[in-house]
């Protein structure tokens, strides 16, 4: 993929993958434990992703490891990871029939969150948050190359 193996790239990304497996499962624990989901949503893959797309962006050109191609294969692998752990939360929640943190109304527009739909979403939607990492990720990539030039 864009010239690198897939396991160059998770062992690029691997402790951003860790951190995303230890926040989602933190995330589901304490959701089925009855944390109401004001003070679970602190507890945040997005803010785990965005570190990774800040680090991702800088290390990619420091490192050199690649570039703009590169970066997107980083970001695709971080969220196509984190969005099949959250298909994977949203499918416990449909099996269980109980609501967890990926499952809960306020995720998912005020409607019940467990539905193979929503998790279908998530999995279908990771290339386009990719993408859209991606973009912003090239700005900071850019900048980058011209400060360490």
């Amino acid at each position: 993929m864009f010239g690198k193996k897939l396991s160059e790239y998770i062992r690029f990304d691997l402790w951003i993958l860790i951190l995303i497996a230890i926040v989602w499962a933190i995330r589901l624990g304490i959701s089925v434990t009855g944390t109401p989901f004001a003070t679970t949503r602190w507890v945040s893959i997005n803010i785990v992703l965005l570190l990774g797309l800040i680090y991702c962006s800088v290390a990619v050109h420091t490192t050199g490891f690649g570039s703009y191609k590169q970066l997107y294969g980083l970001l695709l692998v971080l969220n196509v990871f984190a969005h099949v752990l959250i298909a994977t939360g949203i499918m416990i929640g449909v099996v269980t029939g109980t609501t967890n943190a990926f499952t809960t109304p306020e995720v998912f527009g005020g409607q019940n969150g467990a539905t193979v739909f929503h998790a279908l979403l998530h999995v279908i939607v990771s290339p386009i948050a990719a993408l859209i990492a991606w973009l912003l990720g090239s700005v900071i990539l850019f900048v980058t190359k011209k400060v360490k030039a």
